[in-house]
């Protein structure tokens, strides 16, 4: 990996800190994105039963609130169960939006990565090619130089694309996951609404 290194030149370090980032990135990810820890099953049945046994107050409200972003969105319903289905609404959403906001932390920055990899490597490929041209002079060009132009020029261009593809693929996949999340979060939130005036038993 070292001799790798050595023969891609200095443009690869900002590939190698790039890959870094993502992989952190898709480790996190990977970790907070679980369904079980988003909008863990059986919530809403546990809490439609504290409901229905008219036993919701603070106690619930603040383990709602640091169950999950589910639980958060329940709590701010729950909190203004007693206005106009409206309001709960309102509060439902604008729980949501914080909700949502978390779980898309980190990927503007892993798509970032995944869109400009390819260019760091483009910057390396263009960088081989000056040294190349460098080393070409009237009575001949070394051997050895033009043997580093070429390797600054190939390794950065396939480290680029090494580092891109992969961002790109766990990029699509949370992005779809994410959808996914919110979508089952909403529609747990409108049951929720429904049944709290009175809409469904």
């Amino acid at each position: 990996m070292l001799a790798i290194i050595e023969a891609a030149g200095w443009p690869i370090w900002p590939i190698i800190i790039a890959s870094v980032l993502a992989l952190g990135i898709i480790g996190e990810r990977l970790w907070s994105l679980r369904a079980s820890e988003i909008a863990p099953p059986g919530l809403l049945d546990e809490v439609a039963r504290e409901w229905k046994g008219k036993s919701v107050g603070e106690a619930l409200l603040n383990r709602l609130s640091l169950h999950s972003p589910l639980g958060r969105v329940f709590a701010a319903g729950l909190k203004n169960a007693d206005g106009p289905r409206e309001v709960m609404k309102e509060a439902i959403e604008e729980a949501g939006r914080g909700a949502t906001g978390e779980l898309e932390r980190f990927l503007t920055t892993l798509g970032t990565i995944a869109s400009v990899s390819p260019l760091l490597g483009l910057l390396g490929t263009v960088i081989g090619m000056v040294e190349i041209f460098g080393a070409l002079k009237p009575s001949g060009g070394s051997p050895a130089e033009l043997a580093h132009g070429i390797s600054v020029a190939l390794y950065n261009t396939a480290m680029g694309l090494i580092v891109a593809i992969p961002s790109m693929i766990f990029y699509r996949h949370f992005r779809a996951k994410v959808d996914a999340l919110v979508l089952e979060m909403e529609m747990q939130a409108i049951k929720l609404v429904e049944l709290v005036h009175g809409e469904r038993k």
